[in-house]
C-alpha cells in the first residue's frame, strides 16, 4: 500500500462549500458572527444593496472607501485554505464552492479552474454599463481623485465583481455548483451558516445525492440534522485534520 499523498485519484470524490468563517483566521471578519461586520454597524450591509449604490452617490462613494481599506487585501491564505489544495493535489477534489470574494484559496495554491466564486470576486472591477473589466487595485489607485470612479469611455457606473444584495449568481458557477453538489460523495461545508440562499441549499443537495455531509462551523446551522458529522473545533485545527483523515481512507 503507498503512502495516502502518493496515491492519486483517477475520479475526484471530495466537493468542499466555503464561508466567511475559513477567512477570519487569514484576517478577515465575518459579516453575521457575533463580532461581524454587519453585526456591529448595520448600515455596512446598506453599502452592499445594488439599488443604493446605482442610485447614490454617497453610497458608493463610501462603498469605494470600504473596499480600499477592506482587510482582503491584507489576508493571508490559513492553514484551512492550505489542507484544501491537499485534496485537489491528491487528486479528491471536484471543486470549491465558495461564498468567499477575498481570493483567498487561489493564494493558498488552488487551482482557478476549481474555485467557483459564487459571491463573486474583489479581485477584479466591471463597468454596468458595457462590461469592460479592470484589475480593482488599479480603480482604488484613483479614488482620491474620482472618489466615484466611472467609466471614462462610456460613462458606466464601475463596481467590484462582488454579487450585492439584489444582484443575480452567476448561472454558470451555480449550475456548476450544483452539480458538484450532485456528484460529491463527500461533502465538507466550512465556515457558512448555511444561511444565505440559494448558496445554502447545496448543502440539501449534496445530502440527498447521497454525499456523506460534514460540516465544520461553530455555530448550528439549519442543516445539522442533514449531517454525518459535526465539527465544532476551529477551523484551522479541524480542517487539516478532517483532510489528513479523508486522504488516510485512500
Amino acid at each position: 500500500m503507498s503512502h495516502s499523498h502518493d496515491h492519486h485519484h483517477d475520479t475526484p470524490t471530495i466537493a468542499v462549500l466555503t464561508g466567511a468563517g475559513i477567512s477570519t483566521g487569514g484576517g478577515i471578519p465575518d459579516f453575521r458572527g457575533p463580532q461581524g461586520v454587519w453585526t456591529t454597524d448595520p448600515s455596512q450591509a446598506e453599502l452592499l444593496d445594488i439599488d443604493a449604490y446605482m442610485s447614490r452617490v454617497d453610497v458608493r462613494e463610501r462603498c469605494w472607501r470600504m473596499w480600499r481599506d477592506h482587510p482582503a487585501w491584507r489576508a493571508h491564505a490559513t492553514p484551512a485554505h492550505h489542507a484544501i489544495v491537499d485534496l485537489e493535489r491528491a487528486g479528491d477534489l471536484l471543486a470549491v464552492l465558495t461564498q468567499n470574494f477575498d481570493g483567498l484559496h487561489q493564494t493558498a495554491g488552488q487551482s482557478p479552474g476549481l474555485v467557483v466564486e459564487l459571491h463573486g470576486s474583489l479581485g477584479t472591477t466591471s463597468c454596468l454599463r458595457c462590461g469592460e473589466r479592470w484589475l480593482t487595485r488599479d480603480v482604488l489607485t484613483r479614488l482620491d481623485s474620482e472618489p466615484d470612479p466611472h467609466h471614462a469611455g462610456c460613462g458606466g457606473v464601475l463596481k467590484p465583481d462582488v454579487v450585492y444584495f439584489g444582484e443575480l449568481l452567476s448561472d454558470e458557477a451555480l449550475e456548476r455548483a450544483v452539480a458538484t453538489a450532485q456528484e460529491a460523495e463527500v461533502f465538507i461545508a466550512i465556515g457558512s451558516t448555511l444561511r444565505v440562499q440559494p448558496v445554502a441549499s447545496l448543502a440539501a443537495i449534496a445530502a440527498d445525492g447521497g454525499a456523506e455531509l460534514i460540516i465544520v462551523n461553530d455555530q448550528d446551522t439549519p442543516y445539522d440534522e442533514l449531517a454525518a458529522r459535526l465539527v465544532r473545533d476551529p477551523i484551522d485545527v479541524a480542517v487539516p485534520a478532517l483532510v489528513a483523515e479523508l486522504l488516510a481512507r485512500g
